[in-house]
């Protein structure tokens, strides 16, 4: 009878326990729904699909390209190749006179920033006109360096649709006045999958903004001219 009594106990406090977790774990996808809600909604007015949408401005704004894969040959993928081509037609629009390209290069076999100079060079842009940022590991890190280093004060964000949101809150938080224009081009391989990483991706974001940032990598200031 004791032994039935303590099994019964036992049981119990093992499903408390469980049902405890189980409101934990909603209470957490309801706050990571909202906050992912939140910081699109925040951006979206500043997300342009059409280059006429992008406003002529004097100084022009500077466009950071974000980097995404390099194929193993050290080309562009086409999500990046996009991303660059969107680039150098605000560019050739006149909508901007500089690209930063942003990207990782965490070894010399694997090198983002230079795969979209070589990509934007052969579209027509001149050297002298792109600036490369070798630390870009994650988009933060883009932002904060944009501002930082890099002393940009406003810009045009050159990304695909599903990583705008994110982009612009981050930029726009950090003290880049930035509108974006969104780089599809084409349906990617993965997209689906990007798009769900990327509303997790959104309360990163802003978990990193009001709450705790990992340290960006510094440097001297590189100032570019606007």
């Amino acid at each position: 009878m004791e032994s039935e009594v303590k099994k019964k106990t036992f049981f119990s406090k093992i499903l408390r326990i469980f049902l405890w977790l189980c409101a934990f774990g909603l209470l957490g996808l309801i706050l990571i729904f909202a906050v992912g809600k939140y910081v699109q909604k925040s951006q979206s007015d500043k997300i342009q699909t059409s280059m006429t949408e992008i406003p002529v401005e004097a100084p022009p704004r500077i466009a950071i390209v974000l980097g995404a894969r390099v194929w193993g040959d050290g080309s562009a993928s086409h999500v990046l190749y996009d991303r660059v081509l969107t680039a150098v037609e605000l560019y050739r629009a006149g909508r901007v006179k500089k690209l930063l390209m942003s990207g990782d290069n965490p070894t010399a076999e694997y090198d983002e920033p230079t795969a979209m100079k070589r990509t934007a060079m052969e579209l027509g842009v001149p050297e002298s006109d792109i600036i490369l940022d070798f630390a870009g590991r994650r988009t933060y890190d883009t932002c904060w360096r944009a501002k930082e280093i890099f002393e940009v004060k406003k810009a045009i964000i050159v990304t695909q649709e599903f990583h705008q949101a994110r982009s612009l809150y981050l930029c726009n938080n950090l003290g880049v006045d930035s509108i974006g224009i969104t780089a599809n081009r084409r349906t990617y391989l993965g997209e689906r999958r990007w798009a769900m990483r990327e509303f997790l991706s959104r309360f990163g974001a802003w978990f990193e903004m009001n709450f705790y940032s990992f340290d960006p990598i510094g440097g001297e200031k590189e100032p570019i001219q606007q």
